[in-house]
């Protein structure tokens, strides 16, 4: 590991010496982009974080909100991270850490974790390595999830070949904290107060893994880079969040910070830098589990289920007696100061350095950006409709992700009211009589053709799945994937996925809490697609299980979420988009149907007023009459209607008219801000969106268990049974 020339040159002006080798090194990993977001922070001030709701805004370990509650004031916290280069050297490992460092940050607000979303994206599916890292990533994810007694809710799972080289891992955690004095930062408070650290022992794994994670992917990263990747233990984990539990309810803490990227350096030099402070640190305190380690590798080591808190000095015997009770590990390593960041190692200073200029003295990159060219319209021709929709349906990307969400325990905590396969799970939390829907994912055909609509389609896309469970969306975090920012094309679609990705929520007013940034996915094989995963949670009155509905065609209760299945009830209404008005206004970018075809379009540009499309459908959504909502996103129409139906329920469709378009856009076009609603009062459906956005008829529901469409080409049926024997496809394929 070495510093840059510039950057060299900088630590030397600040210092008056040259740097040790330990500080050289901390220098490296902190300034690293991906813990000083040294090309992306340029950037980010185009989200808007600020909301009554806020708490606790960007720059902390997580985002902290108020939510609506019947009792005492209620926060939540909500965080994202990546581990994309670990995950493609040790899919198990790297996955499973991912999980466990995001929950950690969820801990050290005060937090305790109620909920996982993974946003994962493969090369193509049908590439064995592309399965094998699959495979070894959702292993991991379950296996650390489900040991710790977090349940995996929602998410999302892509395939596409530009992922090949470097895939993504993103996941989100949901913490809850049921009482405003429990709530933590991460901002040192006084001199004198007492550092310790709490968890597992210090080994060498996970070496350099913030440096490891701000460079392209070598061709032998899989086995050069293996010592760069952490070993996650979720037992001790588990033993962690309850240890956790215990400190802050005996208002032991006064500050936390979870050690991830950079280790004990960094979340020990960043806790005082937060507080304007400094610490002496004696690197030989540190409680390790490998012998002969020198400062380096202390300071530098990303072993996992390890926190950083702040203590008062009365306070630290009782720490450790916890910390004991539950078996994990204590060491009081220094105490804060109001001098520098110091740390001593067998009687030598091997660190001295301010602790502001250690965490933020990093340079911003000015680096040049190439607007993407346009898409031009090139449709492929000749393709038969019934081979189109057997094509898209089946494919991956669009197919059930059953054979993913089902070896995650989505039950534990019995919090989970709408379990995983709908648009939006929703959790309950009782603790304020509130439902809390939550999605999350991206879409990289669509950033890929489009990087700035494409982004405003993902959060629009977002809030319709809440809004859909007839919650209203609450707040934000996001996780930025881009290559190499030093190749202009590359940092050009990067720029787009930001400032699509902040408009969007502006306009949804939906405050971005934070995130996180992954700069350098690029390979031998290029870069990734631009990827803004967002994870986004609405509010609604309440929490029940959706039940089926009722013989008379309504809910069995107005607090329940509509099911995306339909009743065979209502009514079908197609909802929110400008579709069926010509071809037009039909494009076909960023679609499955073109990714399997061949071809390209301009992508579909989002809805004029998506704000009050979502609060129109929030309130539809809630309304008895609605019998089933589903988003219309990914494959289109057809993917919608085909995940609709059931055995007990299918649905006749008519769009054979000419003015409506081709059937390939009717069918297959994927604007955002769609849905299609079963309701058995479709005249109450049209006057509430009058003004707000089209409303189509589709048909009926009923009780056949087929899909009939009706097109002026043609008309397609399929039975449920067939359209379940396409969409099973990777259960079909994996097991």
């Amino acid at each position: 590991m070495s510093l840059s020339d510039s950057d060299h040159d900088l630590v030397v002006e600040e210092l008056g010496r040259e740097p040790t080798r330990a500080e050289a090194a901390l220098f490296e990993n902190l300034w690293s982009e991906h813990c000083a977001y040294r090309s992306s922070w340029p950037l980010l001030s185009a989200f808007d974080s600020e909301g009554d709701q806020v708490v606790v805004g960007p720059g902390d370990d997580a985002g902290v909100v108020s939510i609506p509650s019947d009792g005492d004031e209620t926060y939540i916290t909500m965080g994202i991270e990546s581990h994309n280069h670990p995950s493609y050297v040790d899919p198990f490992d790297g996955a499973a850490t991912g999980v466990g460092g995001i929950v950690r940050d969820t801990l050290s607000m005060g937090a305790y974790p109620i909920a996982l979303a993974d946003s994962l994206y493969f090369g193509d599916f049908d590439r064995e390595h592309s399965r094998y890292l699959f495979e070894g990533v959702v292993e991991g994810i379950s296996h650390y999830g489900n040991c710790i007694g977090v349940p995996t809710v929602t998410g999302s799972t892509a395939f596409h070949d530009d992922y090949e080289g470097n895939p993504l891992v993103n996941v989100a955690c949901v913490g809850l904290i049921d009482d405003p004095d429990r709530l933590v930062t991460a901002e040192a408070q006084e001199p004198g107060n007492k550092l310790l650290l709490v968890g597992n022992s210090t080994g060498r794994d996970g070496l350099g893994g913030a440096s490891f994670a701000s460079e392209d992917l070598a061709e032998d990263a899989e086995t050069e880079d293996r010592p760069a990747v952490q070993v996650g233990d979720p037992y001790t984990e588990k033993l962690l969040i309850e240890a956790n539990e215990a400190l802050i309810d005996e208002g032991l803490i006064e500050s936390a910070r979870d050690l991830g990227a950079a280790g004990l350096g960094g979340a020990s030099s960043e806790m005082v830098a937060k507080g304007g402070l400094g610490a002496d640190i004696e690197l030989t305190n540190v409680h390790e589990r490998e012998p002969n380690m020198n400062a380096m590798e202390y300071l530098l080591a990303e072993s996992q289920e390890r926190m950083c808190y702040e203590v008062r000095p009365g306070n630290v015997e009782r720490v450790k007696e916890i910390a004991d009770r539950y078996d994990l590990g204590a060491s009081v390593i220094g105490e804060v100061t109001d001098g520098n960041y110091v740390c001593t190692f067998e009687g030598e200073t091997v660190v001295d350095a301010p602790a502001a200029f250690l965490g933020d003295g990093a340079p911003y990159n000015d680096l040049p950006a190439e607007e993407p060219a346009e898409q031009p319209r090139d449709l492929p021709e000749g393709v038969a409709l019934d081979e189109a929709f057997e094509a898209v349906v089946g494919s991956p990307n669009t197919a059930s992700k059953e054979w993913v969400y089902r070896q995650y325990d989505h039950e534990v905590q019995v919090r989970t009211a709408t379990p995983p396969g709908d648009d939006a799970a929703v959790m309950a939390v009782r603790e304020a009589g509130t439902g809390l829907a939550f999605s999350s994912g991206a879409d990289p055909n669509w950033t890929a053709a489009a990087p700035y609509e494409g982004a405003r389609a993902v959060a629009l896309e977002n809030a319709t799945n809440v809004a859909a469970k007839g919650a209203t969306p609450h707040a934000a975090v996001d996780c930025l994937n881009g290559g190499n920012p030093e190749k202009p094309d590359v940092y050009g679609g990067f720029k787009g996925i930001v400032d699509g990705l902040a408009e969007m929520c502006s306009t949804l007013d939906v405050p971005v809490l934070g995130g996180n940034v992954s700069l350098y996915n690029d390979s031998v094989a290029g870069p990734i697609p631009p990827t803004p995963t967002l994870a986004l949670v609405g509010v609604k009155d309440g929490y029940e299980v959706s039940e089926p509905n009722d013989s008379e065609g309504s809910r069995a209760s107005p607090y329940s979420a509509p099911p995306a299945a339909l009743s065979g009830e209502g009514d079908l209404l197609l909802v929110g988009a400008r579709s069926l008005e010509g071809d037009a206004e039909a494009r076909l970018g960023g679609s499955e149907y073109l990714a399997q075809f061949g071809g390209t379009d301009r992508f579909p540009e989002s809805l004029d007023n998506p704000d009050a499309f979502v609060d129109t459908l929030v309130d539809v959504a809630d309304d008895e009459a609605t019998l089933a909502t589903h988003d219309v996103s990914h494959g289109g129409l057809a993917v919608a209607l085909a995940e609709m139906i059931s055995d007990e329920a299918g649905a006749s469709v008519d769009l054979d008219a000419p003015s409506k378009g081709s059937p390939a856009a009717l069918l297959f076009g994927e604007q955002a801000g769609r849905v299609v609603i079963e309701t058995t009062d479709a005249s109450a459906v049209r006057e509430a969106f009058d003004g707000v956005a089209p409303v189509y008829d589709l048909g009926s529901a009923d009780d056949s268990g087929a899909l009939g469409v009706a097109l002026a080409d043609g008309d397609l049926s399929y039975g449920a049974a067939e359209i379940a024997s396409l969409r099973d496809v990777i259960d079909r394929e994996l097991d």
